[in-house]
């Protein structure tokens, strides 16, 4: 694979590459895995993707296998056994947040009949196919992520920042920013 160009972001480590290629910008429509970005997305916040990545594991076997109807009813023993764990990051703000947004987050499963309903409606189930040519020119939000982060604060959930969104948008395929040179636009 290392003879494909890549989007300069991953270039040079291989966990990145293999996340790029295999992930990154492609449409998720699971509501368990739209979880498991929301929650890996917050906790990214103020840190480097590459960081939660290498948490990745760690976060799945602290978080339950990111099974939401377990982490919406965490209780205060759970969330210090989760502050006690070096293997994530360990911000009670953010461990707080995984736990409202699971219940959140199921609201919206009983209003929309699931989330992938909710979130995907906000882009009337397309992807968004940027045509950048540079990594510079990718922004880190948009007025998409805006009314997204400004509905899904209204419903309780936390660390659902205009730029989490964003970056969330490109995750799961809402939004195509595979730079133009690169293999794996499609």
């Amino acid at each position: 694979m290392s003879s494909k160009t890549r989007c300069k972001w991953c270039v040079g480590d291989t966990l990145y590459e293999d996340y790029h290629d295999n992930e990154w910008g492609k449409p998720v429509y699971d509501d368990a895995k739209l979880f498991e970005f929301l929650v890996l997305e917050t906790f990214q916040a103020g840190l480097s993707w590459i960081t939660i990545l290498r948490k990745r594991e760690n976060f799945r076997k602290a978080f339950d296998d990111f099974d939401y109807t377990k982490i919406a009813l965490y209780d205060e023993s759970k969330i210090e056994e989760l502050l006690q764990d070096t293997g994530i990051i360990r911000n009670r703000l953010k461990v707080l947040a995984a736990v409202s947004n699971a219940q959140a987050f199921m609201k919206i499963q009983d209003e929309f009949g699931s989330f992938s309903n909710y979130y995907w409606a906000f882009s009337d189930n397309k992807t968004f196919d940027n045509k950048f040519e540079l990594q510079s020119e990718v922004p880190a939000t948009a007025p998409l992520s805006d009314k997204i982060s400004k509905d899904m604060k209204k419903r309780g959930f936390k660390f659902v920042g205009s730029t989490v969104i964003y970056a969330n948008m490109q995750a799961t395929g809402m939004v195509n920013d595979h730079i133009m040179s690169c293999d794996f636009r499609k």
